[in-house]
């Protein structure tokens, strides 16, 4: 069975640094053997959270975009990649639009509490964080990995690693860095067979 492998792309800007690096995170994927899908958040139409608090009573969403269906595709994949660059040091609006929408998803663990991820599930589910930032300060990605965080928890996936790389602008791109697409690459691979082995080895909690 061929391990699902979905990348979200947040950038507002198509095929540069960061989803470059994406893709080259789902080369590696697709070489160990992953069914990879590439997701980019700004061809689809949705808005976002509304924060009416609807999803505190019913566990569900009122709003219905093309997001309902992307949370679909989510819930079904093994590997979850989430790629935004930094802008104004934070995520883009785009990616936050769509961890901001997962409010539901808190509101069935918390609230309601009709949504439980076991300790083998989240094993079995893994979660990488994608960036590239222009600046070459070290702490320029600190302010994402929060929200980052409190989506693949909401979601059910094991913050499994950063792919990040700054100083673009000194490198002139993501294909002037020395090693972060080769590095990529080799993450989306060790990914794929490590979710590959969890899933022989053990109870399989897939969706």
């Amino acid at each position: 069975m061929a391990i699902k492998v979905l990348g979200i792309s947040g950038s507002p800007h198509r095929h540069g640094n960061t989803e470059t690096l994406l893709d080259a995170f789902l080369a590696g994927a697709e070489g160990s053997g992953g069914e990879v899908e590439k997701v980019v958040l700004r061809d689809l139409h949705y808005s976002a959270c509304r924060g009416c608090n609807a999803c505190h009573k019913t566990g569900a969403c009122v709003v219905k975009d093309d997001l309902t269906t992307l949370f679909e595709k989510i819930f079904a994949t093994d590997v979850l990649a989430l790629a935004s660059p930094i802008y104004s040091m934070g995520i883009t609006a785009d990616l936050k639009g769509l961890i901001d929408r997962a409010q539901f998803l808190w509101a069935q663990k918390f609230v309601l509490k009709s949504l439980y991820f076991s300790t083998e599930h989240i094993k079995q589910h893994k979660g990488v964080f994608i960036s590239t930032a222009g600046q070459s300060w070290d702490h320029v990605f600190d302010t994402a990995y929060p929200m980052v965080t409190a989506f693949f928890n909401g979601t059910g996936f094991e913050y499994y690693d950063n792919i990040i790389a700054n100083n673009m602008d000194e490198y002139g791109g993501i294909r002037g860095h020395p090693t972060a697409l080769t590095e990529a690459e080799e993450k989306g691979e060790e990914v794929v067979r490590e979710v590959a082995s969890l899933l022989s080895t053990g109870t399989s909690e897939r969706r």
